[in-house]
């Protein structure tokens, strides 16, 4: 951690707070994330030992909790404090700010699609899927070009690196960036797909009702406002 050497509450919270990766940690913890495998999925380059060494820290400086949870097996959870918590107007602060001043198109660096698709998983809704399971193959083209499996159920929603082998319901076929855009509100559904950037093949009732399972990222209505706010 970096001291500043000035008595300031700004400088206080600055040494706390803007290690890397920090604050991309608390703001999975308030998005309700909390078990270690599920951070380090969100947070594709952090490696395993300072994904540990934050968490530890955070706990140090009270603004983390690790606690047992019984769900049918043993599982350590980490869950933030109420001094934790009340950084989430620091988090919403800094989503508008980014929202506005600093998020265009992203860089080609930046467009992981296997966190895209842990980001999808996570925000499907569920009481929105019809009572049979969906079955959606998505062929991403990109830097590189690569297909994922959404299986949708009102129980549960699973992401498949391979062919599961069921019968297939929907095939999106998209631009990488594009749907990186929609997910996070610079763009929606319907402009990718007339712009020819997005494709839904399948059952029509089921390609029609696509664009609504999905929540869309937490950050998209900040983004929109800060489009419209631009234009």
């Amino acid at each position: 951690m970096y001291k500043y050497g000035q008595y300031c509450p700004i400088a206080k919270a600055v040494e706390i707070l803007c290690d890397r990766w920090t604050l991309l940690i608390v703001r999975d913890l308030l998005t309700g994330t909390e078990h270690f495998n599920d951070l380090e999925r969100g947070l594709p380059g952090i490696s395993r030992g300072l994904l540990a060494d934050r968490l530890r820290r955070l706990q140090r400086l009270e603004l983390v909790e690790k606690v047992e949870v019984e769900n049918g097996r043993n599982r350590t959870a980490y869950r933030l404090t109420p001094a934790g918590r009340e950084l989430q107007a620091v988090i919403d602060s800094l989503l508008i700010w980014g929202a506005r001043w600093a998020f265009e198109a992203p860089e080609e660096n930046e467009l992981d699609p296997v966190l895209l698709m842990w980001w999808m998983r996570g925000r499907v809704q569920r009481d929105k899927l019809p009572e049979q399971q969906v079955v959606v193959r998505f062929d991403f083209q990109g830097p590189k070009n690569e297909t994922f499996w959404l299986l949708l159920k009102r129980e549960d929603v699973s992401i498949c690196l391979t062919d599961p082998g069921f019968d297939l319901d929907l095939l999106v076929t998209a631009d990488l960036s594009a749907f990186f855009q929609i997910w996070l509100g610079r763009l929606t559904f319907a402009e990718a797909q007339q712009a020819n950037l997005v494709e839904v093949d399948g059952i029509p009732t089921l390609a029609k009702a696509l664009p609504n399972w999905l929540a869309y990222s937490l950050a998209s209505p900040a983004v929109r406002a800060a489009q419209q706010q631009k234009s």
